[in-house]
């Protein structure tokens, strides 16, 4: 196996002095096309060149996968860390549950959702200012934000029956915007406050913001504010005089969340249909359990990713949704690929350094910013265009004799596709009809299953994030120092040079941290002032202002 990995390169540089022709790719192409008729889905991974000799030498890992996979369904302990089953995918299909507790946690929040949903929508549940409801602000990060924004961008209609907002970072700039525009609708505005265990800073900070902000307007936050996260949180806990709670599942991780009610609740709440969303993805999830490689979509996804980066991660993947409602997904998969598969140790304990770096945007759009380098610079990524066969809703202008503003952009994912193969840079093509709440749904469970299955082929946990909680850490390590740093001015008599202040603030290696807080505070009016060359921080003195 280590043999061959070894020898890619030269198998890859092979392929692109002979190049196959016309007719033969043309037949690789059926080879290797997956089309799912109940969904309508295509998966195309012909223009990644393994060939059977590659494939064979994968069957013991994809054998491991499945197997994997079935013990993952089953309820095995996939997040050794915190003790944890993964159950996503029984979200969308709940008789699958290992027990009838696990089921009732599915079903009782979906009956709940369409009450609630309901009910604001026709008025019976309104804010105590005005008639209805008008507006939804998600307030939320990571998982909690990125999968109902891209849901949002994708298929909120074009007048709902509520706006949604999105608050997904602690940026106090940003959060002045989105309540500017909201304005004086802040009355009639539903705030969904979506946290897993209540403690994540970002989200309550936006929370903390928008409850000042009802305040100052005279206006009652409770109840217009309603919580998403684990029973028995600091959030459930804080949130029991809210207008209402929806609980968060805890073998559900943020990053595989959009289909519980993190997702499912402001998706309805915008007029999306969430039904139809679980049902794609519930015959997507059915289509991933086969044990076949050629009649399985995210195993055949997992084998091209692990062939493009020798499995080891060396070539980025590159999202390029040819329609404008799918901007999101790349974002979106940024973080369930990268927070799952971004791993030092494997699970032999070994330091293997794996991962997939994600980015991209939208074609035909980025083929005026950045396809000139895909096509000629350094060979490090391959591309996954998604196509919509759908051009848009009733007839097309003829922008020339017989060809519309759609059949250019097929041309142009066609004809890019095409370039890049022809100077050796490889793709994969998904197809689906239309941007609908079915597609979508079946597009999020594609990528979950090619995440864990991946994950198998490369011998990684794809469920827990130790690198994410280290950086938790350091950031509440700096807010602590702050409060040392504010603590040792405040006590000071004149100024103190950087260094004897990091000694009074309890640490006196940190005198570039205590640089950068400070020069924070200054710049923020926080009573405090700098003086000397800024260009040269040795020479500064802080003092309280």
């Amino acid at each position: 196996m280590e043999g061959y990995l070894n020898h890619l390169p030269e198998l890859i540089e092979h392929s692109a002095v002979f190049p196959m022709d016309k007719l033969q790719l043309w037949q690789r192409y059926q080879n290797w096309l997956y089309y799912h008729e109940g969904l309508g889905l295509y998966l195309d991974i012909s223009r990644m060149r393994f060939d059977d000799t590659f494939i064979d030498s994968l069957k013991p890992r994809f054998d491991k996968a499945f197997q994997d996979m079935e013990s993952l369904e089953a309820g095995a302990i996939a997040n050794p860390d915190e003790g944890r089953m993964v159950g996503h995918y029984w979200l969308r299909a709940p008789e699958l549950a290992p027990n009838d507790d696990i089921r009732k946690e599915i079903t009782e929040p979906l009956a709940k959702i369409a009450d609630f949903v309901t009910k604001v929508h026709n008025g019976t549940i309104k804010p105590p200012t005005a008639d209805k409801f008008t507006d939804v602000l998600s307030i939320g990060i990571g998982g909690s934000a990125l999968g109902p924004e891209f849901v949002a961008e994708a298929l909120s209609p074009d007048f709902p029956p509520m706006d949604v907002h999105f608050i997904d970072n602690s940026d106090p700039a940003g959060i002045d915007r989105i309540l500017a525009r909201i304005g004086d609708r802040l009355k009639s505005t539903l705030v969904l406050v979506t946290t897993k265990s209540g403690g994540t800073p970002e989200t309550r900070n936006g929370m903390l913001e928008v409850k000042a902000a009802y305040e100052a307007k005279g206006l009652d936050f409770a109840p217009h504010a309603v919580a998403v996260t684990m029973p028995g949180s600091k959030m459930d806990q804080l949130a029991q005089d809210w207008l209402d709670r929806f609980p968060m599942q805890d073998w559900v991780g943020g990053r595989t969340s959009e289909l519980s009610a993190v997702g499912l609740l402001p998706a309805a709440l915008q007029g999306i249909d969430i039904q139809a969303m679980l049902a794609g993805a519930k015959e997507m999830d059915v289509a991933t359990r086969v044990k076949d490689l050629k009649t399985n979509p995210s195993a055949l996804l997992a084998l091209a990713w692990y062939y493009s980066g020798n499995g080891q991660g060396e070539k980025d993947m590159v999202i390029l949704p040819y329609k404008d409602s799918l901007l999101m997904f790349s974002r979106y998969l940024q973080q369930l690929v990268m927070e799952s598969l971004g791993k030092e140790k494997d699970l032999d304990g070994h330091t293997v350094y794996q991962g997939i770096a994600v980015y991209g945007n939208k074609g035909s759009t980025d083929q005026h910013a950045y396809v000139q380098q895909l096509r000629e610079g350094v060979p490090n990524f391959f591309v996954t265009f998604i196509e919509v066969l759908e051009d848009r809703l009733g007839s097309s202008l003829e922008i020339d004799p017989g060809v519309t503003s759609g059949d250019y952009l097929s041309g142009f994912i066609q004809g890019t596709r095409q370039a890049l193969y022809e100077n050796n840079r490889d793709s994969v093509t998904i197809t689906i009809p239309q941007v609908n709440p079915r597609t979508v749904g079946a597009l999020i469970a594609l990528y979950e299953r090619t995440v864990s299955f991946y994950g198998s082929l490369v011998n990684v946990n794809a469920y827990h994030q130790p690198g994410v909680e280290a950086g938790k850490k350091m950031a509440s390590s700096i807010l602590s120092l702050q409060t040392e740093v504010q603590k040792a001015i405040a006590e000071s008599v004149g100024s103190l040079d950087l260094a004897t202040l990091a000694t009074k603030a309890g640490d006196p290696e940190a005198v570039e941290s205590v640089y950068k807080i400070v020069r924070h505070l200054a710049a923020n009016g926080r009573g405090i002032t700098l003086e000397g060359d800024l260009a040269n921080p040795s020479t500064l003195k802080v003092s309280a202002s």
